[in-house]
């Protein structure tokens, strides 16, 4: 399958048992079909580069088994390193040349590389993330920079897209960048889509990546979602949280505290999300012009428009539909 291929490099030893929740969300995401989202979807192969490692402990009697080799992971579009055993890390146990080799290679040949949590320390052990800003776990941040310094780290970033790497922090924030890399590949509607399959738990604030799916929102509690709701089929309406509240049958204190105790966000910041959400969409999917689409999501001028986008996506409104132009339109939900 052109262009989608996804190869998980298995690494020797023993990694810690909640490690298994990252290999998880990756072989859901992408080794499940999704033919109502897209088809074709990706295709996933569990890779071993050692010959002599043809599966690796997870912990507690569990192991991931590679039927794949090397010149598989060096043919994937897109190469994922899991997070390494804990030795390499805290030890600094060197990371097998030949696994190197074949990163690099794999690099040299045009995949886009991921790295999760403390995969990071193979990458850069390779070279391939000097020179670069990437994530990783914020306990492990420190050591990673005195051990590499020609890396440039953000210990507080959930994930790190630059362009051809990719890297994020510990466990839930491989299925950030999951659901990001599917809204890179197939756009924002099916990666909304695909979250709401998998039922994410709450977007978490915090630094955004370009082209970050705005959509995928946080679960509210059950009364609190009528007026969310409500909320985000009027848009195109002048909403305040004095509105919102009396809706919810709340006074604006309660509204705002129970949505923040929610959702972790204040009514002005989730609307906002709605709205650039509701731009992403809209830019996705219709030549409307910049003025019409700030009226439809509420921002009201274009001007204000390209300033909210360009603030929390990274890239401005004309920008952001050049990447995405080409794609098809998505299956009706």
């Amino acid at each position: 399958m052109t262009g989608r291929t996804i190869a998980i490099a298995v690494t020797p030893g023993a990694m810690h048992p909640w490690d298994l929740y990252e290999l998880g969300v990756v072989a859901s995401i992408f080794g499940t079909p999704q033919p109502d989202l897209a088809d074709p979807w990706y295709e996933l192969r569990i890779c071993s580069v050692l010959p002599e490692v043809t599966e690796s402990s997870i912990g507690h009697g569990a192991y991931l088994r590679a039927e794949y080799g090397v010149a598989e992971l060096v043919s994937a579009d897109t190469v994922f390193v899991p997070s390494v055993a804990y030795d390499c890390v805290a030890a600094d146990r060197e990371v097998p040349q030949e696994l190197l080799d074949v990163l690099i290679e794999a690099k040299h040949r045009g995949a886009r590389m991921v790295a999760l949590c403390t995969g990071a320390f193979v990458l850069a052990a390779a070279g391939i993330l000097d020179g670069r800003r990437i994530a990783t776990h914020w306990e492990h941040a420190a050591i990673l920079a005195r051990r590499y310094p020609a890396v440039e780290i953000d210990g507080t970033a959930l994930y790190v897209d630059d362009g051809d790497i990719l890297t994020s922090a510990g466990m839930t924030a491989a299925l950030d960048l999951s659901l990001h890399l599917v809204r890179r590949d197939f756009g924002a509607a099916v990666a909304n889509r695909l979250a709401r399959r998998l039922v994410v738990p709450p977007h978490r604030a915090g630094d955004q990546a370009q082209f970050v799916d705005l959509s995928v929102q946080a679960r509210a509690e059950a009364d609190l979602g009528p007026t969310l709701e409500w909320a985000a089929a009027h848009l195109d309406e002048p909403l305040t949280v004095e509105l919102l509240a009396a809706r919810a049958a709340m006074s604006p204190r309660t509204f705002h505290r129970r949505l923040r105790q929610s959702i972790g966000a204040t009514p002005k910041q989730w609307l906002l999300t709605q709205r650039l959400a509701r731009a992403q969409t809209l830019l996705e999917s219709t030549d409307f012009g910049i003025d019409r689409i700030s009226r439809l999501c509420g921002l009201g001028t274009a001007a204000n428009l390209r300033r909210h986008f360009a603030a929390v996506v990274g890239v401005t409104p004309v920008e952001y539909r050049r990447t995405f132009e080409q794609r098809e339109a998505p299956p009706a939900a």
